[in-house]
């Protein structure tokens, strides 16, 4: 399982202009999908849980499991 590198985020958030306006948990979507090519929404909610950062992420946003993020993701995908 990888770690995310939260330096390696730090560059990619301000190294990106297309990503101003986002919050922070939609800019740590776009750069695991970018940056670790993980496009499962399992294979993300398993990278998040590992990480202290990404539980807080997941909990704020009451996201207890994979399904609740696909979800998350699908409404985020139709606005």
């Amino acid at each position: 399982m990888s770690k995310i590198n939260w330096d390696e985020y730090k560059e990619y958030k301000y190294a990106n202009e297309n990503l101003k306006g986002l919050d922070n948990f939609a800019i740590l979507l776009e750069f695991l999908r970018s940056f670790y090519n993980k496009t499962s929404p399992f294979e993300v909610y398993d990278m998040l849980q590992t990480d202290a950062i990404g539980q807080m992420m997941l909990e704020k946003r009451e996201i207890r499991k994979p399904e609740n993020l696909e979800d998350y993701l699908n409404k985020r995908l139709l606005r």
